[in-house]
């Protein structure tokens, strides 16, 4: 990797890894909380749904808040069945109300036996695991893994073995794992390591990465995922995922 890109994205990473970044990004979402089952659960919800425009991705998560009685915790643990029918309109693009309701069944399930959702995402990873591709295997496994599920929302839960790049659950995990005192980042799981973070590879990463010839791989996949995250690690292979910040601003604001 040459000097000039290092520098670039040095600095940039610089100029967007801060908190005025978070307004108009779907980070704000899990930022309006403090209890970690709350950033927990909108975080993963916001990740998600974090397709199209990002002030409409804001504002559905907003809405999901809002039907939450703006508590998700609480509401995921003590809701009753009939609360349940204020959700049958919410939809955001393809994410619609079958898909909402598996994910509330499947958060109160989960939440009844475990503390963190960091558990689903750390139980198939090891200390000395390259990189988090067993972790985001085994969570697309458990999280199906409850009686009846709609096969129609396999579609919203990515997996490597699927060869899918998993975007969305990268950047959830970027969320919850990447420690620094940005004050973006929220850093509350330390099971997963960040040297083992996976870089998000949306369309803007995707497309600056390879005008930086940090991808060689015609098509976007998983393998694409891997290789850019490599070459990153070039650069800090303790916290490649920093660079997530340099990349998509870079991207997003028309720089390049």
């Amino acid at each position: 990797m040459n000097n000039y890109v290092a520098e670039l994205l040095e600095q940039k990473v610089t100029q967007y890894n801060r908190p005025d970044f978070i307004s108009h990004d779907p980070i704000s979402i899990p930022h309006q909380f403090s209890r970690r089952q709350d950033i927990e659960i909108m975080g993963f919800w916001a990740a998600v749904l974090a397709w199209g425009q990002r002030k409409t991705i804001i504002n559905k998560c907003n809405e999901l808040i809002q039907l939450m009685d703006g508590a998700p915790y609480d509401f995921i643990k003590n809701h009753e069945d009939s609360d349940l029918k204020r959700f049958l309109n919410f939809k955001h693009r393809t994410f619609n109300a079958t898909d909402t309701l598996y994910f509330l069944h499947f958060f109160k399930e989960y939440y009844q036996q475990h503390d963190s959702l960091e558990n689903a995402f750390a139980q198939a990873l090891s200390p000395d695991a390259p990189h988090v591709e067993k972790g985001l295997a085994a969570f697309h496994e458990l999280f199906f893994s409850l009686e009846d599920f709609p096969e129609r929302t396999r579609k919203h839960i990515a997996t490597p073995v699927r060869k899918s790049s998993c975007k969305r659950l990268n950047m959830f995990l970027r969320w919850m794992v990447r420690q620094d005192d940005k004050g973006v980042d929220f850093g509350i799981w330390t099971t997963i390591k960040p040297s083992q973070l996976i870089c998000p590879c949306d369309v803007h990463v995707d497309r600056v990465g390879r005008k930086l010839g940090l991808i060689q791989r015609p098509t976007t996949d998983w393998m694409t995922a891997l290789e850019l995250t490599e070459n990153l690690k070039q650069l800090d292979p303790n916290d490649p995922v920093k660079y997530d910040f340099a990349l998509f601003g870079l991207g997003v604001e028309g720089e390049m």
